[in-house]
């Protein structure tokens, strides 16, 4: 078993995604290739399994036991895992949770229980017994995902700060408040609690503008496709260079303008798609609900694609060359 690895919840965390055969059956080989490509990534700080971008709704428990195992020996040697917790009831999860530690995650991405939906926001201690539950059986660090508040399955700031007080597990949260407002005094005050809590975009549509906030690093679905990019981006912003964090985000615009369209829903079925157009991915099958992307859509990424100019790290040239 790979030991698990002393990680700074900071910088690049690709989420990556999971490769599907024709019967819907998890293709190990596809998948570790994917892994494996993604955490070969020069200066990323870990990787993300069993995420959103995973189709972790669509997985049982010992689907993402499988995942989480499979990743941690093709790359756990070498890259810190992070693993998602995705389940509606706090028991689940910790029992999901201490079975990442003993196989080997070095932290743990905690999804909001969806029977929060029908109100939670309203019973904050809900929010701190489900990660009391979490952070009872286990010393990894927690990353709090903190959803918008249209789904009603965001934590409300109070409520943040009153679980970043009572569970000193959670080191970061990955914010898709979906407002830059309240995601700049996310930034503003959460880095600079007395036990700081580091704030992870996951606004990859507009990526550079909450990066220039100061979010201490990213974690992104995006990263399954142009974990390099953000990469770059993150250097070049940390380090005042905006100029060049203006090319490079130049280069993410079309891409990412594709993949967050609506339906919202399908953005990591372009995702997958973009990795086949790519050649880094055999085939791009989805599990129900999700359905393929219509043909014209593929052809939109198709288009996009023949843009780039893999042998210089994805800049976008122009098309008279």
């Amino acid at each position: 078993m790979p030991y698990k690895k002393k990680l700074e919840l900071e910088g690049v965390i690709p989420a990556t995604l999971i490769s599907f055969n024709e019967d819907l059956s998890i293709d190990e080989q596809e998948s570790r290739k994917h892994i494996s490509f993604c955490a070969g990534t020069k200066g990323i700080s870990a990787i993300t399994v069993n995420g959103h971008s995973s189709e972790i709704h669509a997985c049982n428990i010992e689907e993402q036991k499988r995942i989480l195992n499979f990743s941690l020996d093709e790359v756990g040697d070498n890259v810190p895992i992070v693993n998602g917790v995705y389940s509606d009831g706090s028991i689940e999860a910790a029992k999901i949770a201490k079975m990442s530690d003993e196989l080997g995650a070095s932290a743990l991405l905690c999804f909001p229980p969806q029977s929060m939906s029908m109100g939670g926001h309203l019973r904050p201690e809900m929010a701190v017994e489900h990660f009391k539950r979490i952070a009872d059986v286990t010393d990894l660090p927690l990353i709090c995902f903190n959803y918008p508040a249209a789904g009603n399955l965001s934590y409300p700031f109070d409520t943040l700060l009153k679980l970043f007080e009572e569970v000193g597990s959670i080191k970061a949260i990955k914010d898709w408040c979906n407002d830059p407002m309240l995601h700049e005094k996310h930034i503003r005050v959460f880095q600079n609690l007395n036990r700081p809590v580091n704030v992870l975009t996951t606004h990859s549509s507009w990526l550079m503008s909450s990066l220039v906030m100061g979010a201490k690093g990213l974690l992104s679905g995006a990263g399954s496709v142009i974990a390099d990019l953000q990469v770059e981006l993150f250097n070049t912003i940390k380090s005042n260079d905006l100029s060049n964090a203006k090319k490079i985000n130049d280069s993410i615009f079309p891409l990412v303008q594709l993949f967050y369209k609506q339906p919202f829903l399908d953005m990591h079925n372009r995702m997958k798609e973009t990795l086949v157009l790519l050649k880094r991915m055999d085939k791009a099958f989805v599990r129900p609900p999700l359905m393929k992307l219509p043909v014209e859509e593929i052809e939109s990424l198709r288009t996009v694609i023949k843009k780039i100019d893999l042998s210089e790290n994805y800049k976008f040239i122009d098309a008279a060359e």
